[in-house]
C-alpha cells in the first residue's frame, strides 16, 4: 500500500496542473490579506454607526471557499487525466487491486487537500487579523483561539471537496464533465436551494457542503445562502459523507468496468 501511495504522490506532484492549482489557491490567500489591508483603511474613515455593521469574517472565509473549488478540480484531474492519456491501464498493471489503487489515490488527494485547505483557510484568517491590527471589528473581538477551530474545519472541507472531485473523475472519466459537476455542487446548487420557498430553503441549505463548516463551528449561517438547522455533531457526520459515499460508488464502478 505504501508503494502505491508513493507512486500516486509522484504522479500528482509531477503534473503541471497540480502546481498551477495550488499556486492559484495560495495566490488568492495573499489577495485576501491585501483586501484586508484595504478594509482596514476603509474602517479608519467610517463613523461609529457604520463600524458596527462593517464585518471582516466574510472576507476571511473567501480563501477557504475558493480553495474548495481549486482542490475539487485537482481531485478531478488526479483521476480523469489518467483516463484521458490511457495511463490508467499502466497504473492498474502496476497495482492490480483496483480498490488499493483508488485508496492510494484517495490518501494522496485527501492529504494534499487537507494541507492546502488548512494553509489557505487559517492563513486568510490570521493574515486578515494581522492586517487590520487592533481595530475592533465587531466580528473580530473574540480571541483567536475561539475562531480558529471554525477555520480549521473549513480546511477539512477543502479535503472533502478534493475527494469528491476524485470520485466524480473516476465515475465520469471526463475532466470537463466532472469539473462541471464540482462547480454545480460547490456553488450553483446551494444558490438554487437558497431561492426555494421556505422552509425547504433552510432544510436543504443546512446540508449543503460549503455551509457545513459554519454549522460544525456552531456559528449562525442565517445571513448566508445556507441554513443552520443542523447541530454541530450532525453537521460533522454529514461532512465526511460527501466524500465517502461518492468514493464508494467510484470504487464499485472501477471494479465492474474496463479501464
Amino acid at each position: 500500500m505504501l508503494d502505491a501511495v508513493a507512486a500516486e504522490w509522484w504522479k500528482l506532484r509531477s503534473v503541471r496542473s497540480t502546481h498551477v492549482i495550488v499556486s492559484v489557491a495560495a495566490g488568492f490567500a495573499v489577495f485576501v490579506v491585501l483586501l484586508a489591508v484595504q478594509q482596514a483603511h476603509v474602517w479608519d474613515g467610517l463613523d461609529a454607526a457604520q463600524r458596527t455593521r462593517f464585518l471582516l469574517r466574510p472576507l476571511q472565509e473567501l480563501g477557504g471557499w475558493v480553495a474548495q473549488l481549486c482542490l475539487g478540480v485537482l481531485g478531478v484531474l488526479a483521476a480523469a487525466s489518467e483516463y484521458r492519456t490511457g495511463m490508467v491501464r499502466t497504473s492498474l498493471v502496476a497495482v492490480p487491486s483496483r480498490s488499493r489503487f483508488l485508496a492510494a489515490k484517495a490518501v494522496v488527494v485527501a492529504l494534499t487537500g487537507l494541507a492546502v485547505g488548512e494553509a489557505v483557510s487559517i492563513g486568510c484568517f490570521l493574515g486578515a487579523r494581522l492586517a487590520v491590527g487592533g481595530r475592533p471589528f465587531p466580528d473580530q473581538r473574540a480571541p483567536i483561539a475561539h475562531d480558529l477551530p471554525g477555520f480549521a474545519v473549513s480546511g477539512v472541507a477543502v479535503a472533502v471537496f478534493a475527494l469528491l472531485g476524485l470520485a466524480l473523475g473516476v465515475l465520469l472519466r471526463s475532466a470537463a464533465g466532472a469539473i462541471v459537476a464540482v462547480v454545480l455542487l460547490w456553488h450553483v446548487v446551494p444558490l438554487l436551494v437558497y431561492h426555494l420557498p421556505g422552509p425547504w430553503n433552510e432544510r436543504l441549505g443546512s446540508v449543503m457542503l460549503s455551509g457545513l463548516p459554519t454549522e460544525i463551528a456552531g456559528l449562525s449561517a442565517r445571513q448566508s445562502i445556507y441554513g443552520d438547522l443542523l447541530s454541530p455533531p450532525a453537521a460533522a457526520a454529514v461532512l465526511p459523507a460527501y466524500a465517502l459515499v461518492p468514493l464508494a460508488f467510484a470504487g464499485l464502478a472501477l471494479a465492474r468496468r474496463d479501464a
